[in-house]
């Protein structure tokens, strides 16, 4: 009498082999006519089926160990995470921030551009046929020193505003000091790149310099000897750095002094120049063709004009070389910032008074 068949449960089954290849060997045993030996396989296929079952279910209990453990891991760590999580969040705000100050500095820039382009076009003089600006002469050729140096200054002003917009960002994020102090030296760097280019500039014309025509009108207002004037600027700088110590603000009272004095000397040298080129101009006969003596008389004085710029542009650097001495360099990141946005403003100012609108015309 054939031995029952055993009854496979499926729940042992599922996770390994299908249940109907079992069945398929149950039929391939009873067909070659040995039912023992194919119930006692079966059964030995049941027992091995139950051992890694016993297997696969400590296996199965894996993951919630896991869990467990993942579960007990130091509150700091996640604390780290979320601080990571919140810092970057930050910092991309901060980015945005950034960028959307740069779209607003590249469009009033364009308008600034625009409105020379306009004020040069108005104030130029068609003679012979060549509109006169302020780098053609009047023998309609252009002063090449002149027109490499606008370039150059164009592109001065952007990486002006690009470096604003690295110490605003920088400051915010409190960065470490030697990395502020690497902007430092940038941003010093390259007020020092603007009085080398004056210099050069100066030799083509030195006329040009003084009138500083190249650039916006509120800028020239404040204008002194082709920049701007040290003494005034460090009244504008100092409520930007507080709190200072007692030994700083002695220290920066005393520059001020001194700037105030080296001010007064070249402004009465700059009027001494001038008393005496006028009185060159002016003197001699007055009749058609004879005042070749006296001009070429003046342009010789008028050689110590290229001087007073220099010296003008020297004191404006040891101005801010001191500064940066006396200031932490946290406090000359804020005072370069301050510095950079000051004439940021002053441009702006420009443009707004450019583009004002036309007052009503009286009836």
């Amino acid at each position: 009498m054939n031995s029952p068949t055993p009854q496979f449960v499926p729940s042992r089954l599922s996770i390994y082999e299908p249940i109907h290849q079992i069945g398929i060997w149950g039929e391939n045993f009873k067909r070659n006519g040995n039912p023992n030996t194919s119930t006692s396989l079966i059964v030995e296929v049941d027992n091995k089926l139950e051992n890694e079952s016993e297997t696969t279910s400590h296996e199965m209990l894996a993951p919630t160990n896991n869990y467990e453990q993942e579960a007990s891991k130091p509150i700091d760590k996640i604390q780290r995470r979320l601080a990571q999580n919140r810092e970057a969040a930050r910092k991309s705000r901060l980015r945005k921030k950034a960028y959307v100050q740069q779209l607003e500095n590249s469009r009033l820039k364009l308008i600034q551009l625009e409105q020379e382009l306009q004020r040069v076009t108005q104030q130029g003089l068609y003679m012979g046929g060549v509109l006169e600006g302020s780098h053609i002469g009047f023998s309609g050729t252009v002063n090449s020193g002149i027109a490499a140096f606008e370039m150059e200054y164009g592109r001065w002003v952007d990486v002006q505003h690009r470096q604003i917009c690295e110490l605003r960002t920088a400051l915010n994020a409190h960065i470490s000091d030697i990395e502020l102090r690497i902007l430092v030296k940038s941003g010093m760097g390259h007020y020092f790149e603007l009085f080398r280019m004056k210099s050069t500039v100066a030799k083509a014309d030195v006329f040009y310099v003084i009138s500083g025509v190249w650039k916006t009108s509120a800028e020239r207002f404040f204008s002194w000897i082709g920049g701007f004037r040290p003494s005034e600027l460090l009244k504008v700088l100092v409520p930007q750095l507080d709190p200072l110590t007692e030994q700083q603000i002695l220290e920066v009272c005393n520059l001020k002094q001194s700037c105030q004095q080296a001010e007064d000397a070249l402004s009465q040298g700059m009027e001494k120049l001038q008393e005496t080129v006028s009185s060159t101009v002016a003197g001699g006969p007055v009749a058609e063709d004879s005042y070749i003596p006296q001009v070429a008389t003046a342009m010789e004085k008028l050689e110590a004009l290229v001087s007073f710029v220099n010296q003008a542009d020297h004191l404006r650097q040891e101005t801010l070389q001191q500064m940066s001495r006396i200031l932490t360099t946290r406090q000359a990141a804020r005072g370069l910032l301050a510095l950079g946005e000051y004439f940021h403003r002053l441009r702006a100012l420009s443009t707004l008074w450019a583009t004002r609108p036309p007052e009503p015309s009286l009836p």
